[in-house]
């Protein structure tokens, strides 16, 4: 028989690692999700779409700031408004929040999450979902609370987020400064609408979820249509390049050198 005393010892022991637990869940996720504002936004329509949102410290209103729009993978579908910035997704959506980055380039980066299993693409990859457009909506909503540089939005996603600014920049030439497009693919028909956007688009020669053909095909069609896409494709690696791709020495430099409607900076 246990002693009521060793009872209260156990009891006590396993109140405390749970107090502990509970304690260590939000602050494991708040980590996760740091220097992220978590949002909701809802339109007339009644629609909804969580996002996450960093605002520049110091922000002023009187100055205007560029913004990255940051479309996540498969693996950031949900509706915890925390997978599409952490895990798979956190190089793509926190390389810019660095203090280091942002004590070169104050910038917002705005991360929508679609929902669970529901993509930015069309099952064929070559239309726009409306979980797309109801981001791009939470786009234009940013853009009018805070103060935002429309001559510098920049668009970058991987995987299915690669597919969407491949798309994206197709349907909407006018709206991004600049697009980095990772592991993705997009229409080629629609190569000619891409030539006046710098793109940057990069893949994993040995990628079995997504051909290394779909980026060489587009940056070939651009190229054809008289574009000038930068390109790179990792010898040797698959799907996974995130780390890579945002740890790539010049990125941040060249795309934040990007403004619309100017002459692109290579």
């Amino acid at each position: 028989m246990i002693h009521r005393r060793g009872l209260w010892v156990v009891f006590t022991s396993i109140f405390a690692f749970c107090v502990a637990v509970a304690c260590a869940v939000p602050r494991l996720v708040e980590e996760r999700g740091a220097g992220f504002s978590a949002k909701r936004y809802q339109n007339a329509r009644g629609e909804t779409m969580p996002y996450r949102l960093f605002v520049p410290h110091g922000y002023n209103p009187a100055k205007k700031y560029p913004l990255v729009l940051w479309l996540h993978g498969g693996a950031g579908t949900g509706a915890d408004n925390l997978r599409q910035i952490s895990d798979g997704n956190r190089s793509g959506s926190h390389v810019w929040i660095k203090p280091e980055n942002q004590a070169k380039y104050p910038s917002f980066v705005l991360a929508p999450q679609s929902p669970d299993g529901q993509y930015w693409v069309s099952y064929d990859a070559t239309k726009l979902t409306r979980h797309m457009r109801l981001a791009l909506e939470v786009l234009e909503h940013v853009k009018k609370t805070y103060s935002i540089d429309a001559e510098r939005v920049y668009v970058a996603g991987q995987s299915v987020g690669g597919f969407a600014a491949w798309n994206l920049v197709a349907e909407y030439p006018q709206l991004f400064a600049a697009a980095i497009p990772v592991c993705g693919g997009g229409d080629e028909t629609k190569a000619s609408r891409l030539v006046a956007t710098p793109i940057w688009a990069f893949h994993g020669e040995r990628d079995e979820a997504v051909g290394v053909e779909r980026t060489r095909n587009m940056i070939e069609a651009i190229r054809k249509a008289g574009g000038h896409p930068r390109y790179t494709e990792y010898k040797g690696m698959d799907h996974v390049i995130w780390e890579r791709v945002f740890s790539e020495p010049e990125l941040l430099p060249w795309v934040f050198a990007q403004k619309r409607n100017a002459h692109p900076a290579r």
